[in-house]
């Protein structure tokens, strides 16, 4: 009984004193196994790598949305799917309405449509939240080629809580130096290298002007000359709304899963000044110049980090639910 007690509370949102941290779990203890739907649902994962591969087949952009998807779901009320839900009377404002989320956040879609497949397969089995970290996965696979291919343990619950303000305190923002990224990651349990690591998903993907515009352009930073000019042709000086395109964040290999992002920071030719403070430490440049010189190293790493950020803060008992439809609690 006190092992299966102490397995509990790995899995809980646990405040060290001494270090006002989130204790990280083990997945292995937060009732998260790799092939976890073998008997209940034997099709489930293969269906959601059905649907994502689809959708990416049609739009590799919605890929890298579905890895982001991820993030912004376990930062916030862990990894619960509780960026999914929609607004209702009760809550007008859930995570997906907050700025972090609206109106950059993408895959929505591919989620419903896997959650649709695995209803109709076997209903009320899979949760939501799972297809989430299943469909990251995935799209890591897909999007690599096959070189960023992992086994995703399953078994997290749909929470039933999601509110705006949440994830605007717990997404770190694109304007975090180093020192505000490691304490945001270490809040999750994650370490400094693991932040360096997750940074990598930044190889893929597309950024609002907005989001560097003002701390990157308008202002002098570190950003490389040339490219510094590239991003001023085709972004406006004060985005706005009504005016704010979009930019691939690693220019070289826009749509390919790779370590290019790495050699993108060395050169300074990265969006963000969360990308450009990588190399502010010694320690953090060294991951980074390893990240980007000896072949494999990200990739080996980005998997199992990708599997620890997705144990974060997991719902398990009655403090979640398997959602029948994941834009709306039960």
């Amino acid at each position: 009984m006190a092992s299966k007690v102490a397995a509990l509370l790995s899995c809980a949102l646990l405040v060290v004193a001494a270090a006002g941290y989130y204790t990280p779990p083990n997945p292995a203890t937060c009732g998260l196994k790799v092939g976890y739907y073998h008997d209940k649902c034997p099709a489930a994962e293969e269906i959601v790598k059905h649907v994502v591969g689809d959708a990416i087949f049609h739009n590799p952009g919605i890929g890298a949305g579905l890895i982001r998807m991820l993030f912004h779901d376990c930062f916030v009320e862990g990894c619960d799917g509780s960026v999914l839900l929609d607004p209702t009377p009760a809550n007008p404002q859930p995570e997906k309405l907050s700025p972090p989320n609206n109106p950059s956040l993408r895959g929505f879609e591919v989620i419903d449509a896997a959650k649709a497949a695995v209803e109709h397969a076997c209903p009320g089995i899979v949760s939501c939240a799972d297809i989430v970290a299943f469909a990251a996965r995935d799209a890591s696979f897909f999007l690599s080629s096959g070189r960023v291919g992992f086994d995703m343990p399953g078994g997290r619950l749909d929470g039933r809580f999601s509110n705006a303000s949440r994830a605007l305190a717990f997404l770190p923002p694109p304007v975090f130096n180093l020192s505000e990224l490691v304490s945001s990651f270490s809040t999750k349990g994650l370490a400094v290298e693991d932040m360096v690591v997750l940074s990598g998903a930044h190889t893929v993907g597309r950024s609002h002007c907005s989001s560097f515009v003002p701390d990157r352009l308008a202002v002098p930073s570190d950003i490389d000359p040339s490219f510094a000019a590239s991003l001023r042709r085709k972004c406006p000086a004060s985005p706005s709304s009504g005016d704010d395109p979009t930019v691939a964040l690693d220019v070289v290999t826009p749509d390919a899963m790779d370590s290019q992002y790495y050699r993108n920071v060395m050169a300074r030719r990265v969006l963000f000044t969360s990308d450009a403070s990588l190399l502010t430490s010694p320690a953090t440049a060294k991951m980074v110049s390893d990240n980007a010189n000896i072949p494999g190293w990200w990739e080996e790493k980005f998997k199992a980090a990708m599997v620890k950020m997705a144990s974060v803060e997991v719902k398990t008992g009655n403090q979640g639910e398997v959602r029948r439809n994941c834009r709306v609690a039960n």
